[in-house]
């Protein structure tokens, strides 16, 4: 069994260190050390992640191992993208990240994270979109397995650089 348990104030610093960790082990190699840097500075700095914590329309999980120490993390809150055009925008959601470190990849972290988000969203929203990078097959398959579906393209900025991410959507 996998404990889930909701991040506190406390956390947003360590957090904050993993997100930047797990975000540069799996997509830096795609990046010009400039746009990477520019990106990482702005992207989730301790403060914006407290302020998440501390905000009820948001949310953030982490699985732990026996040392404490995060093994993998998701968050939830408003949408922060444009949705392509025909796509709802009331009664969603959007799943902003679920990150898991290398370590702990496939050993059920990431499953009991997308299935608390689940369900921490259906009592909120009535869709839960997510943006995926657009070449992360991995990724794709294990949220097409949860029932997600592509519903369209999001413009994704790493400094100068722009990736192709995929918009997916979940009925709840």
């Amino acid at each position: 069994m996998i404990a889930v348990e909701t991040a506190t104030l406390a956390d947003a610093e360590t957090l904050s260190a993993f997100a930047e960790a797990s975000f540069v082990d799996t997509f830096g190699h795609i990046y010009d050390p400039a746009d990477l840097a520019a990106f990482l500075a702005d992207w989730n700095p301790p403060d914006r992640l407290a302020a998440q914590i501390a905000d009820p329309d948001w949310t953030i999980a982490l699985v732990r191992d026996a040392q404490r120490a995060i093994l993998g993390f998701v968050k939830l809150g408003p949408i922060d993208f444009e949705l392509p055009a025909g796509q709802p925008h009331d009664g969603a959601t959007e799943l902003h990240q679920l990150y898991v470190g290398e370590a702990a990849k496939g050993t059920g972290v990431a499953a009991a994270l997308i299935e608390w988000g689940i369900a921490w969203a259906r009592e909120r929203a009535s869709i839960l979109y997510l943006s995926v990078f657009g070449e992360n097959h991995r990724a794709q398959a294990f949220y097409r397995r949860y029932g997600f579906v592509d519903v369209g393209r999001n413009a994704f900025r790493v400094g100068n650089h722009i990736d192709e991410d995929r918009i997916w959507r979940l009925d709840l």
